[in-house]
């Protein structure tokens, strides 16, 4: 066949849902080789924590980095009871389900386990879209999350996670092997990719010096016993009242009682100098400030996932993040002062810190983007819409690799 007469490789969009700045940040090495691959389009749909004033409209920097929005999706509420939060599940179905109707997406990129994303694959069932779904057979026993993970994986027809444990997971719940791609966690990639600021420069833009190494704290509500948020607040915030490093936080999601510990943290910030709130960092600042910080004490992924990357110290809070594997960095804490104010002092420990030299980050190597592009870029569309159960056997072989 002539180059006059070959016909030209067919486009497909690839659509990436995200609802928090803490997704986006790890979708971006993603979208970012989408839009290099010759055969794939990009757009996005928006949803969640980016369109609240109250998180920091963070739908800003989506739009900076001038990736093309094709639907803005507001179902966040005012409140955070379990009552609101699956008003505004159902709110989300709804905006995804009228969206779809008005274009239908070729694929549809899901990551993780938020509620927005859940919603997202609930709308694309009768529609038939082929769903890819990121860092998926993961267990996160204290959250919620832990249920919409594996939800959106029975949804989905395609399955890129971090770890062959994972993957392992996915296919004994029944889905085909060669439909599961092991190709690490893609928020490495992103610390890899982002030029970090000097600390003048963070200083400037978040007015949070970098002279002395801070305790940066990312703590969120554990939504299967968020009728205990305020005490689990108060002992952390009881410990670092304590501590003569400077700290800062970073807002917790639009989880159930979540402003219970943004009060909480606004309160504790107006009576200790010493003490930072910033309500969204980016990518760019929260990587930068792990480079610098003493330790990390909180509970979420990042301190399981990507704090190895920085070899930092990290206090890992209560059951929130139990069942995902943790690296030698992590110190397992209970919710009590004693546990706490022991574990941050291990912590702070330069010995501890000493011994993280060389650390191997269990989550992927930092190509993960690549990987999932090539899946998506090659699979199949019209042959996985259709999802037969898998039921073993389940051998070492029948783990799939990209």
């Amino acid at each position: 066949m002539s180059a006059a007469t070959q016909h030209p490789v067919r486009t497909r969009t690839i659509t990436a849902v995200t609802g928090a700045r803490s997704d986006y940040g790890i979708l971006r090495p993603i979208l970012r080789r989408i839009t290099e691959e010759p055969t794939l389009g990009l757009d996005l749909m928006v949803t969640g924590m980016h369109l609240s004033p109250a998180f920091g409209l963070t739908v800003r920097g989506i739009e900076a980095d001038g990736y093309p929005i094709r639907d803005r999706i507001d179902c966040l509420l005012a409140a955070d009871t379990p009552q609101a939060i699956a008003h505004a599940m159902g709110l989300t179905v709804l905006g995804f389900s009228q969206a779809f109707a008005r274009q239908m997406p070729d694929v549809l990129l899901l990551l993780g386990d938020r509620t927005e994303t859940l919603a997202a694959a609930v709308a694309a069932l009768p529609f038939r879209i082929p769903i890819v779904h990121v860092h998926g057979g993961e267990v996160t026993e204290g959250a919620i999350d832990d249920a919409a993970r594996h939800c959106i994986t029975k949804l989905a027809h395609l399955h890129c996670v971090s770890t062959r444990e994972f993957g392992d997971r996915v296919i004994r719940m029944g889905e085909l092997p060669e439909r599961v791609h092991v190709t690490g966690a893609p928020g490495l990639d992103a610390i890899h990719e982002t030029p970090l600021f000097t600390p003048a420069e963070f200083e400037r833009e978040f007015g949070v010096p970098l002279d002395e190494p801070p305790i940066v704290v990312t703590f969120h509500p554990v939504t299967r016993e968020f009728e205990k948020t305020e005490r689990y607040i108060t002992s952390l915030l009881d410990v670092l009242a304590a501590t003569p490093q400077p700290i800062v936080f970073t807002y917790p999601n639009a989880d159930t009682n979540g402003r219970v510990i943004i009060e909480a943290i606004d309160r504790f910030v107006r009576v200790t100098p010493r003490a930072r709130a910033v309500v969204s960092l980016g990518s760019r600042g929260y990587f930068t400030l792990m480079r610098h910080a003493a330790a990390m004490v909180g509970n979420s992924s990042s301190g399981l996932i990507e704090a190895a990357a920085f070899e930092l110290p990290v206090v890992n809070i209560g059951t929130r993040q139990a069942g995902r594997p943790q690296p030698r960095n992590v110190i397992q804490s209970g919710y009590d002062t004693v546990s706490i104010q022991e574990s941050l002092q291990k912590a702070l420990d330069s010995a501890f810190r000493t011994s993280l030299a060389g650390l191997v980050n269990l989550y992927g190597d930092g190509q993960a983007a690549r990987r999932i592009v090539e899946v998506l870029r090659q699979v199949d569309l019209e042959r996985i819409i259709r999802k037969p159960f898998y039921d073993g056997p389940f051998s070492q072989e029948s783990r799939h690799a990209a």
